[in-house]
């Protein structure tokens, strides 16, 4: 009944969505896909040197419908938007990113919140994604990263600006798993998963990997 007087609406453009649905038709067919391995456009990519080389994959271009997705999880409060999101992660992720084929079994890791901002959101999305891909692919979640320092956003800053605010930052809790494969929302300049992975590597762990939902093309 409810759905009957209020129809869900697309997160994207507000149009009529559909049941379960969190964007509309025409915004679905708007998503703009990267190339599976593509180096070039963010496929299989590394994020850079200064990432210790680290492989990213993220299945859409941060832009468009997959960006009010991105808000509408970070900013709306819309927590079931994290199911949507892990669909095409884990559908479309080449296997040995998740961890297929290696010797020691992979745990998704998620880019920790400062505490200070995650009592103001009520959540980490990085692991409500974690935990959304978890059910999909199986793989155990290890919340073994947490953000100290300052509490600052990091939208507006530079690659150079984001990196010299989170490479002191991050900390790993315990120990960490062998093959840690982090997960976030999206990534910009790949700053902030640079300063996870080597948190991680520093801590111990043999191989660090990220997906994400969406990444700024190019990247």
């Amino acid at each position: 009944m409810l759905s009957l007087v209020a129809p869900p609406l697309c997160f994207a453009c507000g149009a009529h969505a559909g049941e379960d649905r969190a964007l509309c038709a025409a915004c679905q067919c708007a998503l703009r896909w990267l190339a599976r391995g593509d180096e070039g456009d963010g496929g299989i990519s590394v994020a850079g040197a200064a990432d210790g080389g680290l492989p990213v994959w993220a299945p859409l271009a941060y832009e468009g419908p997959a960006a009010a997705l991105v808000r509408a999880l970070k900013f709306r409060g819309a927590r079931g938007v994290a199911e949507v999101m892990a669909g095409p992660i884990a559908a479309g992720a080449p296997p040995w990113v998740l961890g297929e084929g290696s010797g020691a079994p992979a745990r998704l890791v998620p880019v920790p919140l400062h505490s200070a901002r995650r009592r103001r959101r009520g959540f980490n999305q990085a692991a409500l994604l974690a935990s959304a891909l978890a059910t999909r692919t199986g793989l155990d979640v290890d919340d073994c990263l947490e953000r100290r320092g300052t509490a600052g956003t990091q939208m507006g800053r530079d690659r150079s600006e984001r990196a010299a605010a989170v490479a002191q930052a991050v900390r790993v809790r315990g120990r960490p798993p062998s093959l840690a494969v982090l997960v976030d929302d999206v990534v910009t300049t790949g700053a902030t998963l640079g300063a996870c992975a080597a948190a991680l590597r520093g801590a111990g762990a043999l191989e660090v990997r990220a997906v994400a939902y969406a990444r700024t093309p190019g990247r």
